[in-house]
């Protein structure tokens, strides 16, 4: 089959013939149909992650996003046929740890990062497969398209299953979304479905246009103004802070200026990963956070018993996943878009649907 090939850290990856992948007996083989591009992946074509064991080697086939139609399923599975439809999240876990079986698979104690490991290649291919199908394995609902999903896997996914599992989001609430990339803008999607009132940050026009068509009640262009967290507070009510900040960017100064953005009792969202420069840590003020009584709070994918949720708000058109994305490509466009992510120029989600 065709696929992405990794090829080292910052060298042009290539489509290449590989073999592929082969069916367990719990898992399936899916067709690909769709798979979304996310700047995860060029933090590991970059060589980020490296303090999280994420350390890919050439060869390693990207791709986390996936939505396609099962070919093959293992002697052990149960709960999917050949020409199923689905999904599944990047982080695929066992199902019979104590997390997996309190609903909380994203953080399995077994987790396994398809498209980041070579035991578990990914979807910039024609074909990738599903280990311990079902439990990570979810239905698509009937007519749903694929493209308008590719992006659940990660992105979208991780800004909801924040926003409704993590965070104390209710209507009328201050939500702060700083940094509006692909995930940053479904966090205002969400935010908004949600009755919240929405502040965008960003330094593009373009990116604060699009977030104002996606819900955005209020915009600040970073650019413009010498302290971000004030220009954020004066919208709410006596400039006393919102009640929820999102670094949905993952670099120290856009977590510092979600973090000073809160009111006293806000919560802190963090959804974007950090880059090498930061390595994994960055400051914040303690102090502050303890007087304030600040929480602090992680987003890390979905579990999949959450994808109803979302397919539900979808089928009221609460939600449309399919808003965000920006572009569609073919499998050889795929590793110039991966590359040129790191220039912070999209705007929303592009997703390979030719292969």
């Amino acid at each position: 089959m065709r696929a992405v090939v990794f090829q080292g850290v910052a060298e042009p990856m290539a489509v290449e013939t590989v073999d592929r992948p082969t069916c367990d007996d719990d898992g399936i083989v899916v067709e690909t149909e769709a798979c979304g591009i996310c700047r995860s992946d060029w933090h590991a074509w970059r060589g980020d992650w490296e303090w999280i064991g994420v350390i890919p080697q050439p060869g390693l086939v990207f791709g986390h996003e996936p939505a396609g139609r099962v070919v093959e399923v293992g002697d052990d599975v149960d709960r999917f046929s050949v020409g199923d439809r689905v999904t599944n999240p990047f982080n695929l876990g066992c199902g019979g740890c104590h997390h997996c079986r309190s609903g909380r698979g994203n953080i399995c104690e077994r987790s396994v990062p398809m498209g980041f490991v070579p035991f578990q290649t990914g979807a910039f291919a024609e074909y990738y497969s599903v280990r311990n199908a079902d439990f990570n394995a979810v239905a698509l609902p009937d007519g749903v398209d694929p493209v308008d999903v590719a992006g659940l896997g990660c992105r979208f996914a991780t800004a909801f299953h924040g926003l409704v599992h993590r965070v104390d989001v209710t209507p009328g609430d201050w939500v702060a979304v700083h940094g509006c990339g692909g995930v940053g803008l479904s966090a205002i999607h969400v935010a908004d479905s949600l009755g919240a009132n929405v502040v965008a940050v960003d330094l593009a026009d373009e990116k604060l246009e699009r977030a104002r068509d996606l819900g955005a009640d209020r915009t600040v262009n970073v650019q413009d103004v010498a302290d971000v967290p004030q220009a954020v507070k004066r919208f709410t009510e006596s400039s006393r802070g919102v009640d929820v900040a999102v670094d949905a960017l993952g670099i120290a100064e856009t977590c510092r200026n979600a973090m000073n953005s809160l009111g006293k009792g806000g919560q802190h969202l963090q959804i974007g990963m950090t880059t090498s420069e930061e390595g994994g840590e960055v400051s914040l003020p303690v102090d502050t956070m303890v007087t304030d009584e600040r929480e602090f709070y992680g987003s890390y994918g979905i579990p999949p018993n959450e994808y109803d949720e979302i397919f539900r708000m979808m089928e009221t058109g609460k939600l449309d996943p399919g808003r965000i994305v920006s572009e569609t490509v073919s499998l050889d466009e795929v590793p110039g878009v991966v590359e040129g992510l790191g220039d912070y120029e999209t705007v929303g989600i592009p997703v390979c649907d030719e292969f």
